[in-house]
């Protein structure tokens, strides 16, 4: 049995690659690197799959339930009431963290002046 080894051209060096930092170049693995409008692409892709499950959500969910805030009382559909209190809940965790954003951020420029 022989086996064969690979034959190396005299002509072919190591700069003969593509360099991984020059645009569109392809990675040693074969695969492309990433860009800014592929990964828009991908976000766009997965905003409009939660947007069609929201919109299947609030059509299955038409039951009117009752609600009470603030000794006020009324009916409206449960999908409704659901939406707005998760709203709520992303409104509240945004100003926790902006607030929190900001101390760090005065820390940080604290440490860096004294």
């Amino acid at each position: 049995m022989t086996t064969h080894e690979p034959v190396h051209s005299p002509t072919s060096s190591p700069s003969d690659k593509p360099d991984a930092r020059e645009p569109g170049a392809a990675r040693p693995n074969g695969k492309a690197s990433r860009s800014r409008a592929g990964s828009a692409w991908v976000g766009i892709c997965i905003a409009a799959i939660v947007v069609i499950a929201l919109i299947i959500f609030l059509l299955q969910n038409r039951q009117p339930v009752l609600v009470t805030f603030l000794s006020l009382h009324g009916t409206v559909p449960l999908a409704v009431a659901l939406l707005i209190a998760g709203i709520g809940v992303g409104i509240v965790a945004l100003v926790i963290g902006t607030i929190r954003i900001g101390q760090l951020r005065r820390q940080l420029s604290q440490e860096r002046r004294g």
